[in-house]
C-alpha cells in the first residue's frame, strides 16, 4: 500500500489542533462524483492522484496548487478501474487496477505502459508498497483470491506469493523496508492483519477482528518504523466500523468503534490526533485516540490519507484534500454523497426465493452476501465478474428462518446494504 513519510518535528511550535482540511477544486474532473481511489506523495510537493472509475492520473509538483492530467485511460468510461498509485522515485511508478491491467511509468508519469509479465492468477491489484531503491510489493484482491506480488528490480520481473493460507482477500500492503511488512484484508473469521520479516516468504497472523465479512482496509505506520500501527476496519450493516491500534509492532491491538459502518481511510499525525473516513463519510476527526469522533464537514467518499509530516497530509475521496496549518485560499468544493449501485430486491418480504436486479454502468465485480439483523454472516451467495454495462438478475433459494436480514452488495465502487424481511412460512 502506501508508505507514510512522517517527519516528526518534536519541537514544533505549531499545534496540530490548528490544522485544517481543504478540498482542491482545481483537480476536479470527475462527473457523477466518482472517487479518487488513491493519492501518493514522494515529498511535500511532488504527488500523483488516481481517479478510479474514470481511470485518470494527475500530477502536482507544487503541493497540490496545480494538477496536470497525465493519463486518461477512459475508453469507454469504466473499462478500467484505477485502485492505487505508487512511486519508487520521481521517475518509476505504478498504477494498479481492478481489471487485469497493471501500468508502469519510467518518466514520472509522462507515459505509461502495461506490465505484460505478471504471474498468472493476478486479476487485480488493490494495494501497492514501494520500499528501498527498487523493491515493489502489490496485493489483491478485495473480491478474492488473496495473493501478493513482488519485484526487486523496479518492476522488471515479478514473483507470485499465494496467501490463501492466511486470508481469502487482501486489500492493503505496507512495507517498512525490503524485508519487514504488513498486509491486511479478510479471512473466513474476520478482518485480518499479517506480518512478514523475510520479504514475504513467510507470514504470521497478527490480528483478527472476529467478525466474518469485515475487512482491515487501510494501514498506517505512524513513525515509519513498524511500531505504532493504525488500521481501518470496514464492517457490515448494522455494525460500526473500527479503528485498531498497536503500540508494540502488532503484538497487541486495541479496537475502538467509529460512527459509521463503511470505514476505509485512516491517517494520524500523532498517537491521539487523526482522521478516518469511508464511502459514506467525509473526514472524521479524533483528538483522543479514537474515544470520540467529530465530523469535520470536509470530504466525501474517502479512501486514502497520506501523512507527510505532523503538519501536512493529503487525502483522496470525491476530490483531493490537503491538511495544513496554512490558508490555501482555494475555492470551496461542492461535496455530494456517493451514488450506490442501482439494485432492486423483490419481493420484500421474501418467501422462499431472493430475487435481485442490479444495473451496472461499467465493468465491475460483485460479492453478494447475507447478514442477519445482528450483523452475523449467514452466507456468501455469489461472486460475479461483470464485463461491461449491463443489467443482471440473480435468484437465490432462501431457506432461512423468518426475520430481518441485510443483503450486502460489495462492488468496485463500495458496499451497500439492503434491508429485507423473510416472511413466516404457511
Amino acid at each position: 500500500m502506501k508508505k507514510i513519510y512522517l517527519l516528526l518535528i518534536l519541537a514544533s511550535s505549531i499545534s496540530s489542533a490548528q490544522l485544517e482540511w481543504t478540498a482542491f477544486s482545481n483537480v476536479y474532473s470527475n462527473e457523477n462524483d466518482q472517487r479518487y481511489d488513491d493519492v501518493f506523495f514522494l515529498n511535500e510537493n511532488i504527488g500523483w492522484a488516481a481517479n478510479g472509475y474514470y481511470a485518470k492520473v494527475y500530477k502536482t509538483v507544487d503541493g497540490g496548487e496545480n494538477w496536470t492530467l497525465q493519463l486518461d485511460y477512459t475508453n469507454p468510461a469504466g473499462s478500467a478501474y484505477f485502485r492505487n498509485i505508487e512511486f519508487l522515485n520521481e521517475n518509476i511508478g505504478f498504477v494498479g487496477t481492478l481489471n487485469n491491467l497493471f501500468l508502469k511509468t519510467a518518466d514520472g508519469g509522462a507515459s505509461w505502459e502495461p506490465v505484460t509479465n505478471l504471474p498468472a492468477g493476478v486479476p487485480a491489484l488493490c494495494g501497492l508498497s514501494a520500499v528501498g531503491t527498487s523493491t515493489i510489493y502489490g496485493c489483491g484482491a478485495y473480491f478474492s483470491p488473496a495473493y501478493i506480488i513482488k519485484s526487486t528490480d523496479s518492476g522488471t520481473n515479478w514473483q507470485f506469493i499465494d496467501m490463501s493460507a492466511y486470508a481469502n482477500a487482501l486489500v492493503e500492503i505496507l512495507f517498512i523496508n525490503e524485508s519487514v511488512g504488513y498486509a491486511s484484508g479478510k479471512s473466513d473469521t474476520g478482518g485480518v492483519i499479517l506480518k512478514t520479516v523475510d520479504g514475504g516468504a513467510n507470514w504470521a497472523p497478527l490480528y483478527d477482528t472476529g467478525v466474518p465479512g469485515e475487512y482491515v482496509w487501510k494501514l498506517q505506520d505512524l513513525h515509519a518504523d513498524g511500531q505504532i500501527l493504525f488500521g481501518a476496519v470496514e464492517s457490515v450493516t448494522p455494525l460500526l466500523g473500527k479503528l485498531v491500534k498497536s503500540s508494540d509492532g502488532g503484538a497487541n491491538w486495541v479496537s475502538k468503534e467509529v460512527p459509521d459502518t463503511d470505514i476505509q481511510a485512516v491517517g494520524f499525525v500523532s498517537e491521539t490526533h487523526g482522521w478516518m473516513g469511508g464511502h459514506a463519510t467525509g473526514l472524521l476527526e479524533t483528538t483522543d485516540g479514537g474515544d470520540t469522533w467529530t465530523d469535520t464537514g470536509v470530504g466525501s467518499n474517502m479512501n486514502r490519507i497520506v501523512v507527510v509530516n505532523e503538519n501536512l497530509a493529503y487525502a483522496s475521496g470525491t476530490t483531493i484534500y490537503k491538511l495544513t496549518d496554512q490558508n490555501l485560499g482555494v475555492n470551496p468544493f461542492p461535496e455530494s454523497p456517493r451514488k450506490p449501485l442501482m439494485a432492486t430486491l423483490s419481493p420484500n418480504p421474501v418467501k422462499d426465493k431472493l430475487n435481485l436486479s442490479v444495473d451496472f454502468t461499467a465493468a465491475d465485480h460483485l460479492v453478494i452476501e447475507v447478514y442477519d439483523a445482528a450483523g452475523k454472516l449467514i452466507a456468501q451467495l455469489k461472486r460475479d465478474n461483470i464485463d461491461g454495462a449491463v443489467e443482471k438478475s440473480y435468484s437465490f433459494d432462501f431457506p432461512y428462518a423468518s426475520g430481518t436480514y441485510f443483503l450486502n452488495l460489495h462492488s468496485n465502487t463500495g458496499r451497500q446494504a439492503i434491508k429485507f424481511v423473510k416472511s413466516a412460512s404457511f
